[in-house]
């Protein structure tokens, strides 16, 4: 009975110590700020895609008809965008200078509607040079409808050009093309792109509503619970981070601070760390192996950083029950710091390796738009997989001492299969399944999205990055709360 008052009381004044209504309040409204602070930083991309029914150009095999006065070259075909926005055919010229005036025009044939029209100089359209009908605004009502794009001009003999086709490639549903009015067998090189609307961002605030009501009921649930003195999860993660909270400064102080002993430049190779790393595989692919990725000094500092920060935090906190052996057999704390603490001191890694990394892109003439700040999204799902991971490789670590092996090699497979300094288009075809299943690889490639093309990711790729870090996160805890009565006899 004695114990019972006791730990009754315990947990009375671990109740008194956190303020779990000021805790709930704040997580709800920190919730609706970053709701309201990712629409608009996600600008149109929350709403529109590039479009997955685009034409792709056929290869060129030969030319069509020299396009004089009189002749006309017709192609019809239907699309499955939703918001056209552009036709682009391709060109012979016979590698002659041509003159006159080439029209394209764009026409909905079921309601013998015409819906773009464009004139362009002959003269100027080198061989094999393209040119694109450009709507003002994107077509939109066009999804699956007839459409015929039909070519003129009003050259002369011998200074005229020619579209080009290609004769072999299959003729889709509703494709057939024509010369001056007979049939011709293949294809013209042309091409058709748009938008497709995106389901859950135009339901956005809907979406947000529900979750929001989600989180709304699991903050009562909690605040339930911590007020009648049942402690869940939460409350307990609370109570460790208060109560051990000097202890977790010492470490990450300590971890931080260990790695540069005796340094002379210290916590400055933090910052000269990925740099160098980036000049020494920037000269060898971009001069030996002749790289032709666009801008690719940023390209590859991001991925240097990234995965630098990936490697050394899972490093870190593989060793890092292990190397508390004293502590841990002498002073009571929550194991989960242990790995925690070398977590986050690889974050404080991570935050001066941004520096080197903006000035990099900076200096090479990345143009920053507002969907660069979405990138401090994918930053913190490295950060929660990464723990995880460390969470699963330190209980392991404790049991199997060949784990510190093992991941050395492991991880530098992960290096070669995660597209860091080579584009994710050299993989076959047959390989490109190693990408998908790659964690690594997605956060990269979103956040090198949001920073160097200046887009956001769809909607569901925020969802898809966050479930593989909280999965990998659920995974570790529950190997090493499983697991972690039983440190004490390994160590």
């Amino acid at each position: 009975m004695s114990e019972k008052k006791d730990s009754i009381k315990r947990k009375s004044r671990d109740n008194e110590n956190i303020q779990m209504p000021r805790f709930c309040v704040g997580l709800f409204v920190a919730y609706w700020l970053l709701i309201i602070a990712f629409y608009f930083l996600a600008g149109d991309q929350l709403h529109l895609r590039r479009s997955r029914g685009e034409l792709i150009m056929p290869g060129a095999e030969m030319g069509t008809v020299e396009l004089v006065q009189g002749a006309m070259v017709e192609q019809r075909f239907t699309v499955k965008i939703q918001r056209l926005s552009a036709v682009s055919v391709q060109w012979g010229t016979y590698y002659r200078p041509n003159a006159g005036t080439v029209t394209m025009e764009l026409w909905d044939e079921s309601a013998g509607v015409r819906l773009l029209s464009q004139n362009y100089d002959a003269a100027a359209i080198p061989e094999g040079g393209i040119t694109v009908l450009t709507a003002e605004e994107p077509l939109e009502g066009l999804y699956g409808a007839a459409l015929l794009l039909r070519l003129r001009a009003d050259s002369l003999p011998g200074a005229a050009v020619s579209p080009l086709m290609n004769q072999t490639a299959p003729a889709a549903e509703g494709f057939s093309l024509s010369q001056n009015g007979s049939s011709l067998e293949g294809v013209l090189c042309f091409s058709a792109s748009g938008e497709d609307y995106i389901w859950t961002g135009l339901h956005y605030w809907q979406f947000a509503a529900g979750f929001g009501l989600m989180l709304a009921l699991a903050l009562f649930y909690v605040y339930r619970r911590w007020a009648t003195g049942q402690h869940s999860y939460v409350v307990y993660a609370l109570i460790a981070v208060k109560k051990y909270r000097f202890l977790i400064r010492q470490l990450v102080g300590r971890d931080f601070k260990t790695k540069y002993k005796r340094s002379v430049l210290g916590m400055f190779w933090s910052f000269l760390n990925p740099l160098l790393t980036m000049l020494v595989q920037y000269f060898v692919f971009s001069t030996i192996f002749k790289s032709d990725i666009p801008n690719f000094a940023a390209y590859l500092i991001i991925g240097t950083v990234m995965f630098n920060f990936f490697t050394e935090a899972c490093g870190m906190a593989l060793t890092s029950i292990i190397g508390n052996a004293g502590l841990i057999t002498k002073v009571y704390m929550p194991k989960y710091i242990y790995p925690l603490t070398r977590v986050m001191s690889s974050v404080v890694n991570l935050a001066i390796s941004l520096i080197p990394m903006l000035i990099v892109c900076v200096g090479t003439g990345v143009r920053f738009h507002k969907s660069a700040v979405l990138m401090l999204y994918f930053l913190v799902c490295l950060m929660i997989f990464s723990l995880g991971l460390g969470l699963l490789l330190s209980a392991s670590m404790v049991f199997f001492r060949d784990t510190q092996f093992l991941w050395g090699v492991f991880s530098m497979m992960w290096m070669y299969a995660t597209p860091i300094f080579y584009p994710e288009t050299i993989l076959p075809e047959n390989f490109r399944f190693i990408l998908q299943i790659n964690p690594l690889y997605h956060f990269l490639k979103n956040t090198r999205m949001c920073i160097l093309d200046g887009l956001s990711p769809e909607p569901v790729i925020y969802v898809q990055c966050f479930l593989i870090a909280a999965g990998m996160l659920v995974v570790g805890a529950l190997v090493f709360r499983k697991s972690q009565d039983r440190f004490v006899l390994y160590l």
